[in-house]
């Protein structure tokens, strides 16, 4: 096993995470491929928590797996599917199977989801979840009442730096700040230019960030997220170099483009690190990571 992703964050020059997707259902085969594959490529392997509100395996089960197998597991925890009781219950139980980092998102809405007839929760959002582990980190429910033994997480959260106005994204940043968040993963970026006017507002002194960059595997898929994914815009010359591709070769055009990403994100010192997201081609991380060295 390499180091903790906190300690990684306070000493390496540049940070490397990866998304690893729970399946929808038992076979965890393909899952434990992909763990023994990247957990010696990355400082931190993410596990989405029902991601786009489709039913999969827990994050936490997961997570209990990347341990078990040598790898460095980030714990994802949406307040869509929990209130305030089952969130606290579900961090305390993370920290007694060893897992120290958690990412707190308030999660997509269920109408997006294999399940669009479930009742969303959303008892706290983003926010309070920081405020929650923050005081379970100093001994305290959400209630104040004591704690038998303390929690000492690694917490982090989420930002938007192509969504448009920006202001609102700004100022949940700082608030997120303000609540604990002491690591930000950022949702996808192609645009690196506005990714520099993002830093240049935000000011994220102290605080790691962490790049979001997302597989694109064809230009259809560029133009799909375009429309249907907010705060997420593809610039037409990376759709026009997919859609140049030889006929089955988008992805690998889409590989080229994530490591020319990573590169020029590590080569100008934009931030902290990176943070891939490659949604179901995660055995393609690794050419990701070779085509940016």
């Amino acid at each position: 096993m390499g180091v903790p992703f906190r300690q990684a964050c306070q000493e390496k020059k540049f940070v490397i995470t990866a998304e690893i997707g729970p399946p929808k259902g038992t076979d965890i085969e393909p899952l434990i491929h992909h763990i023994e594959l990247l957990k010696d490529k990355v400082d931190g392997l993410n596990v989405t928590d029902n991601q786009s509100s489709v039913m999969r395996v827990s994050s936490m089960a997961v997570c209990r797996l990347i341990l078990d197998h040598g790898g460095e597991p980030i714990l994802q925890l949406t307040c869509r599917d929990r209130n305030r009781l089952a969130l606290q219950s579900e961090l305390l139980s993370a920290w007694v199977l060893g897992i120290r980092n958690v990412l707190c998102l308030t999660g997509d809405y269920v109408t997006v989801g294999d399940h669009p007839q479930a009742k969303p929760v959303f008892d706290l959002d983003s926010v309070q979840l920081l405020v929650t582990v923050s005081g379970m980190n100093e001994g305290k429910d959400l209630a104040g009442n004591d704690l038998q033994g303390k929690t000492d997480f690694f917490a982090g959260a989420v930002v938007t730096p192509e969504a448009d106005p920006i202001e609102p994204q700004i100022i949940k940043f700082h608030k997120k700040i303000a609540a604990g968040a002491q690591f930000f993963q950022t949702q996808a970026i192609y645009d690196l230019d506005n990714f520099k006017r993002f830093l240049d507002r935000a000011q994220p002194n102290g605080v790691k960030l962490l790049a979001g960059i997302v597989l694109l595997v064809s230009a259809g898929m560029a133009r799909y997220m375009n429309k249907n994914v907010p705060g997420i815009m593809v610039p037409d010359h990376l759709i026009d170099r997919l859609a140049s591709a030889p006929k089955g070769k988008a992805i690998e055009m889409g590989i080229q483009i994530a490591g020319e990403m990573i590169r020029k994100i590590r080569d100008e010192k934009l931030c902290d690190g990176v943070h891939i997201m490659a949604i179901g081609k995660e055995e393609r991380v690794p050419d990701i990571l070779r085509t940016a060295e």
